[in-house]
């Protein structure tokens, strides 16, 4: 049987890929993909994110059942699934209960913001109180209107990345689906996958080799000491607030955690005026409880957690950490807590290796 399969000829196989006919196809065709797969973009992200987190624990089962990748890829979506996803439907569920009532309450008139304002303001020292008061932000009528036209327009933000996002119920299940779908595949054939990837890039095995390595490392350093130590600061600053007897602590926590993001600041953007609260309002020993958990617990785990977690510094400094995080969150949503920093690592090593490369005792080669 004669092979009709299309050949190359020799004469013409050592040739560079950059070829005008060629990679204009290649530029066109990969175009299209990258339109045909838009709508689900996130889902896919969020799916080779947890591969990449998760493929210690898919090395732990294969190598319980050696030549099994299939198994051991479906145990290890079922744990994701058992020890993430579940908990986090659980604990978003009661955050938005939380935020209901606590709206509720503020419409009823249950919570005098009113007498909260006058309160604190009394509380402050004589020159402070005289600052604010030159300054104007003594009058409550003012800062509602303010923070109202802020409450607005952070609406209609979510609202439409809302839309964005998917619309409708059944898109967010489909896109969910897809994730867990993709997760699977990843992590069953993420190492032939990875190895293409980077035999197919247009540089250097070195330098291609390096680059994976560094967003490997970001993703893994992001997610470990970002998402992970925002949780557990999240996580104490609920127990704190739960001690000292502040509702709505779950939506409190999550708030904590979402603040931890921000270099400096931090979770102190929340603790600091529920502490000043507390204190102006007569609960001494519960606004010192809130202080003291607040440097002591909460503030220091950063510095406890994320040297165990990460290993070692991504290289990233914390301005651009704060910029990125906040840009990709402008851009993508929740994606971007994580794709901002990866793209600054990318960034930063890109201009690493060019600087390397043109230093005449180093080489990626």
């Amino acid at each position: 049987m004669s092979d009709t399969s299309p050949r190359i000829d020799a004469d013409k196989r050592g040739q560079p890929l950059e070829q005008g006919g060629f990679l204009l196809f290649l530029a066109l065709v990969t175009f299209a993909f990258l339109v045909v797969v838009l709508p689900f973009l996130q889902p896919v992200l969020w799916a080779v994110l947890a591969a990449i987190m998760f493929k210690p624990l898919f090395s732990r089962f294969l190598a319980l059942r050696p030549g099994h990748e299939g198994q051991a890829a479906l145990l290890t979506l079922l744990v994701i699934f058992g020890a993430v996803i579940v908990p986090g439907m659980f604990i978003g569920t009661a955050v938005v209960e939380e935020a209901a009532r606590l709206v509720a309450m503020f419409r009823d008139g249950q919570i005098d913001v009113a007498e909260w304002f006058t309160q604190v303001i009394n509380a402050l020292p004589v020159r402070i109180r005289s600052a604010i008061t030159s300054s104007g932000w003594n009058d409550l009528d003012l800062l509602q209107q303010r923070a109202q036209a802020l409450l607005q327009d952070s609406l209609g933000l979510i609202a439409q990345q809302a839309v964005s996002i998917g619309g409708t119920v059944f898109g967010f299940v489909l896109g969910f689906g897809i994730a867990l779908y993709v997760t699977f595949f990843l992590l069953r054939d993420g190492k032939t996958i990875g190895e293409q990837v980077l035999r197919c890039l247009p540089f250097e095995r070195g330098i291609a080799d390096h680059l994976g390595e560094r967003f490997v490392n970001i993703v893994r350093a992001t997610i470990k000491g970002s998402v992970v130590v925002g949780l557990a600061q999240g996580a104490l600053g609920a127990l704190t607030f739960w001690i000292v007897g502040i509702p709505s602590v779950l939506l409190l926590g999550v708030i904590m955690a979402i603040a931890s993001l921000l270099p400096a600041l931090g979770p102190a953007i929340v603790w600091i005026p529920v502490a000043i609260y507390l204190l102006a309002t007569g609960a001494i020993w519960q606004g010192i409880v809130v202080i003291v958990s607040g440097v002591a617990l909460i503030g220091m785990i950063d510095n406890v957690l994320r040297p165990i977690l990460v290993g070692r510094d991504t290289g990233i400094p914390d301005w651009l950490i704060l910029v990125t995080t906040l840009g990709g969150i402008a851009l993508m949503g929740l994606s971007g807590i994580i794709v901002g920093p990866l793209v600054a690592g990318l960034f930063l090593a890109g201009w690493s290796i060019l600087d390397e490369q043109r230093a005449p005792d180093r080489n990626f080669s």
